[in-house]
């Protein structure tokens, strides 16, 4: 089996190495500007921990660049590779292009992008299973990424470069800005005293209970609330408070609402009579 090395020992790195080396993958070498980090994931799945770059590459047959993405372009520009490898990068928003220097001596490049949330090492190792794996490369290293993504318990999909950026921003979309909405709702508990931490295990169970709903009814069945049933008094209701108490967050409710009339219209459950009442109301007022 290929020997793997990977070059960048936090979070994305620790968890697929982790996570390959369970699998019956041959993880061989791992470096890291935190020398620590790169020891510990070394003892961690019995591989050898090195000082620098260019030692991993030439213990590997397959490289993972596992770095913070601004530097992944200058990680590869600085490694002397050899004949016959493969190196790839984990960034979700960057192609294979920033890999040009490897590409240039024959190497062949790819991407492999883990389409999850990875707050900590273990935290990732344990969301890692069912999630989906964005590639880009061409054979034969595409076969062994897809190889990977199953073994990892995943699935893949494919995708070019000029649509990798999009695809990352519906990433940022999902996931970092729904922390962003539940910080703005606790924020708004906290106006009637409740705090934070309360505020969010009581709107945990709505969460999940929407994330469900998703899953198993869909888009655009799984909508409720005002919008969804044409409630304009509700909406009117919302807007008088939000304008009194946090006024702050009006663009974005009204925003938001704006997006969330086409979702209520493919539903069913609203006419374009009360669609174009919801627009205007949710308008921003000159």
């Amino acid at each position: 089996m290929v020997k793997l090395g990977f070059i960048g020992a936090g979070t994305v790195g620790s968890a697929l190495a982790t996570r390959l080396s369970s699998k019956g993958y041959q993880v061989v070498a791992v470096s890291s500007r935190d020398q620590t980090s790169a020891r510990n994931l070394a003892r961690s799945i019995n591989c050898r921990a090195f000082d620098n770059n260019q030692d991993v590459t030439d213990a590997a047959e397959l490289v993972f660049i596992t770095t913070p993405d601004d530097v992944i372009a200058a990680v590869t520009s600085e490694i002397q590779w050899h004949p016959g490898q493969s190196v790839v990068h984990c960034s979700g928003a960057d192609s294979t292009q920033i890999l040009e220097p490897a590409m240039k001596l024959g190497v062949q490049v790819g991407v492999i992008h883990p389409l999850q949330t990875f707050a900590s090492a273990k935290q990732a190792i344990e969301n890692m299973p069912g999630s989906t794996f964005v590639l880009e490369a061409d054979e034969p290293l595409l076969t062994t990424l897809k190889e990977m993504a199953t073994a990892l318990d995943g699935h893949w999909i494919e995708l070019e470069a000029k649509d990798k950026v999009i695809y990352h921003a519906a990433a940022v979309i999902t996931c970092n800005y729904l922390v962003t909405l539940v910080k703005l709702a606790t924020d708004l508990w906290q106006t009637f005293n409740v705090p934070t931490q309360q505020a969010t295990q009581a709107l945990l169970p709505l969460i999940r209970g929407t994330i469900h709903n998703i899953e198993t009814v869909g888009i655009p069945q799984c909508l409720t609330g005002p919008i969804a049933r044409g409630d304009t008094g509700t909406i009117k209701k919302h807007l008088e408070a939000l304008q009194k108490v946090t006024p702050a967050i009006l663009p974005t409710y009204r925003e938001l609402g704006l997006q969330t009339i086409p979702i209520a219209l493919a539903k069913g459950r609203i006419n374009q009579k009360q669609a174009q009442e919801l627009q205007e109301l949710m308008k921003q007022p000159d």
